[in-house]
């Protein structure tokens, strides 16, 4: 039998009339059984919240530091739990399930750290006119008071870890609504932090489908709204909440430039694939797009084939599968419609383009048209394309040539083309010598255009939970 969660307000574990079956993306069985609250209780959280917030601030740092610590010790404790939860209510590769749960634990043992210094501010000297001797200011940052947090379906644990520890951290209490297709996770954290001793009510978990979150994310007491997912509902949730502090980590189109002498070719052909197709595409940063000098180009499609060909899909419980399950049909009949689109536009497929159920294969196109889905849109699903270019700077418009603007990679030995790349690509965050994919949890992450606003990691997701304020001293009297 499934086990049943129930949602969480105010510490306490609660059912409703309504529950949800969570179904296996891969086979169909159901993973578990949620409660979802009514609208009424849900709001009911915010009041809980606020409670909370008032206490949570006055808790010292060393506290809230070893809360951390300890929900690193619970995750740890259940690792393996977590990791099969993954792979069942997500279908993630269980290697990659249990690479989302050590990241999870470093979510929150850097949150730790960070709890013991981030409020430590300034002291400013301000007699720097006339009339203003004798004066001095601190500025510190302050809580926000209550935060919400809304998290996707593909990183169901580290995303969620993400809205979760810099909150605690920085004496926050949170609202959490974590993916309609993945909340068990989410859910299994909430026990965690509870058995961890986080204070009633700082930490809310209402695993309420989609828009239903709107009526409670209305609350003025919601200082802020940190979401993640798509740019259309992204974009839709700031402008309803103008006078909330929103971050939006939203899609990406993440392209590769591989120079025509890289520092490893092996390597730049192993890992792009890697980037391109773990968790069978469905990562905002995931390579979509590599654009490689035309002196190196067959060589390197060749090795590229040569590598993808090697990553194994199917059964996400296996230990060696690489590819498990897109998350539902819908996403799988749009992934298929745009290959079939960008071959009828005049792409060559090179290797994949079959499907069996939710199962995608690899998939490697050439000569894509720039106004082809695959190139322009963001695919989140486990296809690439690659493209030769002549000269370098012409590759850096191709990159810029998208409406998002997260990550990207440079493949280079040349440290004045790297530095060129950094200053020339519109993204929040340049790689360079490795994939897009590539985030580890305390860089500054996120990034412009439609890709969002704000940065997530966790010192800097404390800073947007956060408010500076300034208290002057005037010793003039």
């Amino acid at each position: 039998m499934s086990k049943e969660y129930g949602y969480l307000i105010n510490g306490k574990w609660l059912k409703s009339d309504k529950k949800r079956e969570i179904l296996n993306p891969y086979n169909g069985e159901v993973v578990a059984v949620i409660n979802i609250p009514d609208l009424d209780k849900a709001k009911e959280s915010v009041d809980f919240a606020q409670k909370a917030a008032e206490k949570f601030k006055d808790m010292p740092s060393y506290e809230r530091s070893a809360i951390l610590k300890r929900i690193v010790v619970g995750i740890d404790q259940r690792k393996e739990e977590f990791a099969e939860t993954l792979v069942k209510e997500g279908g993630k590769p269980l290697k990659t399930a249990r690479l989302e749960v050590e990241r999870a634990k470093t979510s929150f043992s850097v949150a730790a750290e960070e709890a013991n210094r981030f409020s430590g501010g300034e002291v400013l000297p301000l007699d720097i006119i006339s009339g203003s001797e004798k004066r001095f200011g601190i500025a510190r940052r302050f809580p926000l008071g209550v935060v919400m947090g809304i998290s996707p379906f593909n990183f169901p644990l580290n995303l969620v870890a993400h809205k979760v520890a810099p909150a605690i951290a920085s004496m926050n209490a949170l609202i959490l609504k974590p993916a309609s297709q993945t909340p068990v996770s989410a859910l299994m954290l909430g026990e965690v932090a509870i058995e961890a001793g986080l204070p009633d009510g700082a930490l809310n978990i209402l695993p309420l489908p989609g828009g239903a979150i709107e009526p409670v994310a209305e609350d003025p007491r919601i200082k802020k709204i940190s979401f993640t997912g798509s740019d259309v509902v992204g974009w839709e949730l700031m402008s309803k909440h103008t006078k909330k502090k929103v971050t939006l980590e939203l899609g990406g189109n993440a392209a590769v430039i591989i120079d025509e002498d890289p520092p490893d070719f092996d390597f730049a052909a192993n890992r792009n694939a890697w980037g391109a197709f773990y968790q069978a595409g469905q990562s905002c940063i995931s390579v979509q797009r590599i654009y490689v000098h035309e002196k190196i180009f067959d060589r390197y499609l060749e090795k590229f084939i040569e590598e993808t060909k090697k990553l194994k899909l199917g059964d996400p419980t296996l230990e060696d599968t690489d590819l498990g399950p897109v998350i539902d049909d819908h996403s799988a009949d749009r992934i298929m419609k745009w290959i079939d689109e960008a071959v009828g536009n005049g792409a060559r497929l090179l290797t994949g383009g079959g499907r069996e159920g939710k199962l995608i294969e690899p998939t490697v196109l050439t000569n894509v048209t720039p106004d082809s889905n695959v190139s322009c849109s963001e695919v989140f699903g486990p296809v690439v394309q690659i493209e030769p270019y002549h000269d370098f700077d012409a590759a850096l418009v191709l990159v810029n040539n998208t409406r998002y603007g997260l990550q990207a990679g440079v493949f280079t030995k040349d440290m004045k083309k790297a530095f060129k790349s950094y200053n020339v690509i519109e993204t929040g965050g340049v790689i360079i010598n490795d994939c897009p994919s590539f985030r580890v949890e305390n860089m500054p992450y996120g990034g412009i255009k439609d890709s969002g606003v704000g940065r997530e990691g966790i010192k800097y997701a404390i800073e947007d939970m956060t408010e500076l304020k300034l208290m002057v001293l005037n010793l003039d009297y």
